[in-house]
């Protein structure tokens, strides 16, 4: 018994066989195009999968690659701000000292109060400059609220205590913004233990700022410096109980629990000095006891001697602003730091990760280029037998 192929049947399987070899060359093609190797999941199911973690990983590294340059720029900008924050309160440290001259008269002080209130505009202005997106750098989360405005009783803070974040690695976030409190609000009173200042001021004596000499023998708490006769002081607490006493010598220590202060000048029989625990003030405040300080009619000794207190006192609470600038800046420093290494281990693992990604789905080209090439070689044979087939007629020896 014999099969017979009809004609149709051997022109279906040619066309059959022509079509296939135009997919396989047609997908070859498509790889050496696109120069990948899976051009769907049908090609490498497990291979597909690993790919996709693969890109979403790298996608990863590029946002934290852009939320570094924001967190680079935004603390940039915070910088250059504290920067002229310390130098304003240097300058306005230089004109303090500058009051204190002895030879200075009242149209001198008031040259002086006329610069000052022009750097206490200044100061509100750093105070509420913006970063690059028109977000305030010192208003806590509150970024469009403007931080700090001048009431009757003085600037106010209206942001909050938020420090805002970026993430700048997988497991890794840095701040980018100060709270504006930390930064012009919460500055240690004094000499961040305790403060002094003029009671009763009828003589010409002045009261330096103080400090603690035994830690140990400190006792926290209100004390008074009076002078019972212009030669003889003594030290009483809260309870007015006297704690300590001696004879009076302009510019020597006057030691009590630990502390020492030092008045200068000539007080008064009945003059009094007060010492409070320090608390915070703000640097605006500073900055406003200053000028008033500085209308002191300088032709009373009793005033002259009270500016020199009020001086002293203020050159201390700018220092104290400048340490916590200082301080600020270098917690900056410490951050833009860390910003720089997370960029080189975010960068060494994006070459891994696209050192891998490459390994997955980048075609080899060699094999791919020899492989099209036997693909067209089949693609021809396969229509030139199908040429052949359609000569395979009588019609075509007649």
């Amino acid at each position: 018994m014999s099969s017979r192929v009809s004609t149709a049947g051997m022109h279906d399987a040619a066309i059959l066989q022509i079509l296939a070899q135009q997919s396989k060359l047609s997908y070859t093609q498509s790889q050496v195009a696109s120069g990948k190797r899976v051009l769907s999941p049908a090609d490498d199911p497990v291979a597909t999968t690993q790919i996709l973690d693969l890109t979403r990983a790298r996608a990863q590294m590029e946002q934290y690659g852009k939320n570094t340059v924001a967190a680079t720029n935004r603390l940039q900008t915070a910088e250059s701000a504290l920067a002229d924050v310390g130098s304003l309160l240097q300058r306005v440290r230089e004109l303090t000292l500058q009051a204190g001259n002895v030879t200075n008269d009242t149209t001198a002080l008031a040259s002086i109060r006329t610069e000052l209130r022009a750097r206490v505009e200044e100061l509100q202005g750093i105070a509420n400059r913006r970063d690059a997106s028109g977000d305030y750098l010192f208003s806590g989360y509150s970024a469009q609220v403007t931080p700090f405005s001048r009431g009757p009783t003085g600037v106010s803070y209206a942001g909050d205590q938020g420090v805002r974040q970026l993430q700048i690695g997988p497991d890794q976030t840095v701040a980018v913004s100060f709270p504006g409190q930390r930064v012009f609000l919460d500055i240690p009173e004094g000499n961040g233990t305790f403060t002094t200042a003029t009671g009763v001021h009828t003589g010409a004596g002045s009261i330096d700022t103080g400090q603690v000499v035994n830690a140990a023998a400190w006792v926290p708490g209100s004390y008074t410096v009076r002078f019972n006769t212009p030669g003889t002081w003594d030290v009483v607490d809260s309870t007015n109980a006297v704690i300590a006493s001696g004879a009076y010598q302009a510019g020597s220590a006057i030691s009590f629990n630990g502390a020492q202060v030092v008045v200068s000048g000539a007080p008064a029989a009945g003059d009094t000095f007060v010492i409070a625990p320090a608390s915070k003030q703000d640097m605006f405040s500073t900055l406003d006891d200053l000028g008033n300080a500085l209308s002191a009619n300088l032709q009373d000794p009793a005033e002259r001697s009270q500016l020199y207190t009020n001086l002293s006192a203020a050159l201390l609470q700018i220092d104290q602003g400048l340490t916590n600038v200082l301080d600020l800046r270098a917690d900056v420093g410490a951050r833009l730091s860390m910003i720089d290494a997370a960029t080189e281990s975010r960068e060494n693992l994006d070459v891994n990760l696209q050192k891998s990604l490459s390994e997955m789905q980048d075609l080899d080209y060699a094999e791919a280029i020899s492989r099209m090439n036997q693909q067209m070689v089949a693609l021809q044979a396969a229509q030139a037998a199908y040429t052949r087939l359609g000569q395979m007629s009588l019609f075509d020896y007649l």
